[in-house]
């Protein structure tokens, strides 16, 4: 087995995203944010009071008193529109168009405070923009670089699948060979059949396994009978692990609509994943900020993108389009079937629960949810699971249900107490338990999520 040198794609890849770091930062560059008044600022506000008011003043001349702007500004800028008396009365004793002067001046500071703000608003969305790029960059750069290390060739195996699709009727033109960082074999053959033959694609996956050694899978949608004109077919080696979900919720006060929202997804690569949001406040508009967040976040990663950027771009965009502060919480459980490791990723998400028979282990977050800051803070760690493991994840609803100071302690109590391996059974048991706990209606919307994963082998 022989590693391909890196082909003049990737080189070219390289090349792009260099281009768009590069982009990135003159983006981050052009210009330095400020929020107050310059020295560059102020001397511009003195030349407009100056050509407002004080060029028509008949003292203009002789004026020794034309510079009171700077104490106005400080003035304005700690007691606001409304000057206090011993300024005003300053002011007055000094300047003949005291009262032009002062108006004069805190329409001139309006303006620049407005110019501020805009311009403030321009550096926000241009470091929103670049935050974009360079994360883009970096996902190329990484699927680029993942696409030619796991790219190799090897001509006995090769000449080997040839020869076996040759006794069954089916002429190779190409093969691909790729081993993804987890070791999983993915084999892409283009091959047609010969004339006459009708051979069920079943066929081809017993064939390219018995060569390789390793149970080989079609990808899903492959169609059912190899065609008689030359196409292309994806098989990969099949997974070790499979996993059962169950889910259980409750919105506040019985209400119909919750703030809550998840999603299980099949991803690429022999993966699995959970994603659980809580959007900002109760009701349908939670509901639907909620929403669009799962489902904007589950059409990146089914596109492809690595998780965290994907959060860091969904972040950025949340924070870029908007006036007002509109935050979502993301927690989200990401499986490798061949491996049985899961990713726990989250951004201002409550406690997830890890359950392996007797004992229980607690993951936290300390981060901030998404649509708050421009650059996010993700906490993300990586378990290896084993036969028989459940992952428990749920909204703050269901914590903040318990006693203040004992949530975790119950929570803990709850989970080892669960006599089920039926995740649906499992995440019914655990909300009945908080809702009798609390003895009232929910104060919050309330989700559990349960995940077990067991070996294919038992």
């Amino acid at each position: 087995m022989k590693e391909l040198e890196m082909n003049p794609y990737v080189i070219q890849m390289d090349k792009f995203v260099k281009s768009l770091e590069k982009l990135s930062h003159v983006f981050l560059h052009l210009e330095d944010k400020h929020d107050e008044i310059t020295e560059e600022i102020y001397q511009g506000m003195r030349e407009d009071v100056k050509e407002r008011v004080c060029k028509h003043c008949e003292k203009n001349e002789t004026c020794k008193e034309k510079d009171h702007i700077r104490e106005l500004i400080y003035t304005i800028e700690h007691y606001g529109a409304e000057l206090n008396v011993e300024v005003k009365r300053r002011t007055q004793k000094k300047c003949t168009c005291a009262t032009q002067y002062i108006n004069a001046v805190l329409d001139t500071y309006k303006n620049e405070k407005q110019n501020i703000m805009w311009k403030q608003r321009i550096a926000e969305n241009r470091e929103g923009c670049a935050i974009q790029l360079g994360s883009f960059a970096k996902m190329i750069r990484h699927t680029t670089k993942e696409l030619n290390a796991s790219i190799f060739e090897d001509e006995h195996l090769e000449k080997k699948i040839k020869a076996r699709f040759s006794k069954i009727g089916i002429k190779l033109l190409s093969t691909v060979f790729l081993v993804s960082q987890n070791g999983r074999y993915e084999i892409h053959v283009t091959m047609k059949a010969n004339k006459g033959k009708c051979i069920p694609m079943k066929e081809v996956s017993r064939a390219i396994s018995q060569c390789v050694g390793r149970t080989m899978i079609l990808e899903r949608d492959e169609r059912a009978l190899v065609s008689t004109e030359y196409h292309t077919v994806s098989l990969a080696e099949s997974s070790r692990f499979y996993a059962l979900q169950g889910v259980a919720k409750i919105a506040k006060g019985g209400n119909q609509i919750s703030g809550d929202n998840f999603s299980l997804l099949e991803l690429a690569g022999s993966k699995q994943g959970v994603i659980l949001s809580d959007g900002m406040g109760v009701g349908e508009r939670a509901f639907r900020e909620s929403a669009m967040v799962v489902e904007v976040l589950e059409e990146l990663l089914n596109a492809g993108f690595p998780q965290e950027t994907a959060l860091q771009m969904l972040n950025t965009a949340m924070v870029m389009g908007r006036e007002e502060v509109r935050f979502s919480t993301i927690d989200m459980t990401l499986f490798d079937m061949y491996t049985g490791k899961c990713s726990c990723i989250k951004a201002g998400a409550s406690t997830t629960f890890l359950k392996r028979r007797e004992q229980v282990e607690l993951i936290k977050s300390t981060s901030l949810p998404l649509g708050v800051v421009s650059q996010l803070e993700i906490d993300s760690t990586t378990h290896q699971l084993e036969d028989g493991d459940v992952v428990i994840m749920m909204t703050d609803g269901v914590m903040d249900a318990l006693p203040v100071g004992e949530q975790e302690f119950l929570m803990r109590m709850i989970v080892k107490g669960t006599n089920t391996n039926n995740p649906k059974e499992m995440a019914h048991y655990i909300l009945e338990q908080v809702l009798e706990c609390s003895g009232k209606e929910p104060l919050d919307d309330m989700t559990v999520v349960v995940i077990g994963i067991w070996t294919l082998d038992n």
